[in-house]
């Protein structure tokens, strides 16, 4: 389980999030959603280590990880993608896939630089590893081309692919939708809950409310920071204050 409790960050004269508080269980879709600059992405920097938290406390189990660094945090098994893709342009799919992986490699740089036998075996079992991973989203056939070379929408998933490689506890997805066409977000959607029901903890930052409402089990609502609603999709879409949020209200002026 990840918890996190308080969490609070402040740049300067904003308050971007306060007291942040939910838990996602294994085998459970949590979403995170809310208004552009609700804090969404904030609280995944906190969680991951690219920012720290001015107050509260993240947990993975019984393990406190706040304060921890970005890769202390995805060996302790929390990885995560990113709203602005985040890919080794300039290796290929298959080698991208790869460097996920070795977050979970004992192997040290002196192997790596001699290229001995063991290593290249191990680098055989990565390569494997990757295509596997590959092949559930539907990119195998893809795996030696350079990762430039492809559409946006499968640089998404290549990036989901490389995420998982790390063999996570928790997966962090921010907006992993974006860029898809109706089938293939219906296809990650499927994916996504594949990877829940075989028990994979993930929470999801995302704008596209049709993959939320389909395959979250809960959902926790942001705005200005702040957590402002929180229950199954169904009691958040009829929550007043997450439609105003969302809609502003009925007398609000338009400038």
């Amino acid at each position: 389980m990840l918890r996190v409790s308080g969490l609070t960050k402040q740049f300067g004269g904003l308050l971007a999030v306060y007291g942040v508080d939910f838990a996602a269980e294994p085998g459970q879709i949590l979403a995170l959603i809310g208004p552009n600059g609700a804090g969404k992405t904030t609280v995944f920097n906190l969680i991951t280590g690219v920012l720290q938290a001015d107050q509260g406390q993240v947990f993975l189990g019984d393990k406190r990880i706040d304060g921890l660094r970005p890769f202390q945090i995805a060996a302790h098994g929390v990885s995560r993608t990113f709203q602005n893709l985040e890919l080794f342009t300039t290796l290929t799919v298959a080698e991208n896939v790869m460097v996920g992986a070795w977050v979970r490699s004992r192997t040290r740089f002196t192997r790596c630089l001699f290229r001995r036998p063991g290593q290249m075996k191990k680098d055989r079992e990565l390569y494997d590893k990757a295509l596997a991973l590959l092949r559930q989203l539907g990119l195998d056939g893809m795996a030696d081309l350079p990762a430039s070379s492809l559409p946006f929408g499968q640089q998404r998933l290549l990036e989901i692919a490389r995420a998982l490689a790390g063999e996570p506890q928790v997966l962090l997805l921010d907006e992993p939708a974006a860029g898809l066409n109706n089938t293939e977000s219906r296809e990650l959607a499927s994916y996504l809950r594949s990877l829940a029901d075989g028990g994979q903890t993930l929470i999801l930052v995302e704008h596209d409310m049709e993959t939320v409402m389909g395959v979250a089990d809960q959902v926790v609502v942001l705005n200005f920071g702040t957590v402002i609603a929180r229950g199954t999709p169904s009691e958040v879409q009829e929550n007043p204050e997450v439609i105003t949020a969302y809609l502003g209200k009925e007398d609000d002026e338009v400038c």
